[in-house]
């Protein structure tokens, strides 16, 4: 059985605004989490999986395009790498531990729909105590690219603003890459302390202020970027655009987003290609469409005209008696497919042309073909109707 569409696991609409998504998110959270649902346990687990994949999705704007664009499967294929959602994805765990706070996490030790305890689940534990080094950030740039670029594929040069590693500390914000133990947690990266409610006793474990759980820091800050770890970067990147890329095609470049924290892999980049608007031509998926003028001789007589495509000009025979907005099919000169590459067609629209100006000899012959051809016979009509 294939996936069910994210915005109807939410139950919102495909125009919902980040707000809306992640107030759907909370409700449902809360009425599905394991521990709190009411029924089958594992019914409500895998309810409660299926409901923070499609937050994961929808509440981040670059997963959310890809998916309304390419669904599941090119989701899969761009974010993913190929593999299916796993806890493993989910980088909102921040959001659900707001939802329901350190204390009612307690309840929910060793009940846990992420493989483990819930409690270090989200906190990044998973197995250990610490906090689990963050993957960098994603970045989404733009690109503009020339429609005769889309007819083979075109390299494009572009400069991504991001953060890279601090090459002075080795990325760990410490002056010389020095860290030491953090004395409050004894490395542990959490701190605990336990207190009592009638006949229930609590252990409220909570990350540790002073490392942020990490459980080192840097006994003193690195000078080139303050104790961050990271410094502010411009990196130039060669991208390849593939033949007849659609507008709004995202092409994901694998660790080239922000930084992660030590010891965790960077966040990729998304380049998203805009067609650049073309003096002549407009596009409408694989066609091209040109507007071109013809006079009125050559549109009454017939003949050839010349147009310009994007390899180059090809010729249009005009039949006799052309009217305006005729439109002559051009096989193959469109743009290729992004899949199959096979090419679409240009279509020329053509405009007759009525002169402004006319010299002596122009206007007697024209007068002298209004005389034999006469006014154009006006379309049939019904009479109107009288009312009675």
């Amino acid at each position: 059985m294939g996936k069910r569409d994210y915005y109807e696991v939410l139950g919102i609409p495909k125009t919902a605004s980040a707000e809306e998504i992640k107030k759907a998110y909370r409700r449902l959270a809360k009425e599905y989490h394991p521990d709190m649902a009411k029924g089958d346990k594992k019914v409500a687990e895998e309810r409660f999986k299926e409901l923070s994949e499609a937050y994961e999705v929808l509440a981040d704007e670059g997963k959310r395009k890809i998916y309304d664009t390419y669904g599941h499967d090119g989701l899969k294929q761009q974010v993913w790498g190929g593999q299916d959602f796993d806890w493993s994805r989910f980088t909102h765990a921040g959001d659900i531990r707001d939802l329901f706070g350190d204390e009612l996490f307690q309840s929910f030790f060793g009940r846990s729909p992420f493989g483990g305890s819930l409690f270090e689940d989200l906190l990044g534990g998973r197995g250990g105590r610490r906090r689990s080094p963050r993957r960098g950030q994603d970045l989404q740039v733009e690109v503009d690219v020339p429609l005769e670029g889309l007819v083979h594929g075109i390299r494009e040069e572009i400069r991504v603003p991001r953060s890279a590693p601090c090459d002075a500390c080795g990325g760990t914000g410490a002056r010389g890459g020095k860290l030491v133990t953090c004395p409050q947690c004894n490395g542990q990266g959490q701190v605990s302390r336990s207190q009592s409610r009638g006949f229930s006793q609590f252990i409220s474990i909570t990350t540790c202020p002073k490392c942020q759980g990490r459980g080192r820091y840097p006994e003193a800050a690195c000078p080139t970027c303050r104790g961050a770890g990271r410094i502010q970067t411009t990196s130039t990147l060669h991208v390849e655009i593939p033949a007849g890329a659609p507008d709004g095609l995202q092409l994901r470049v694998p660790g080239k987003g922000d930084a992660g924290d030590p010891g965790a892999p960077p966040g990729d980049l998304y380049v998203v290609v805009r067609t650049r608007e073309h003096p002549r031509f407009r596009r409408e998926g694989r066609d091209l469409l040109l507007d071109w003028p013809i006079s009125f001789p050559r549109a009454a007589l017939g003949g050839e005209v010349e147009v310009p495509t994007l390899d180059g000009s090809a010729r249009v025979r005009i039949p006799p008696g052309t009217q305006t907005r005729t439109v002559f099919r051009l096989r193959g000169k469109g743009l290729p497919d992004l899949e199959t590459g096979r090419r679409g067609d240009e279509l020329v629209h053509v405009t007759v042309v009525t002169p402004e100006r006319l010299d002596g000899e122009a206007r007697k012959l024209l007068d002298r073909l209004d005389t034999l051809v006469g006014d154009p016979r006006p379309p049939e009509s019904r009479p109107p109707s009288r009312d009675r």
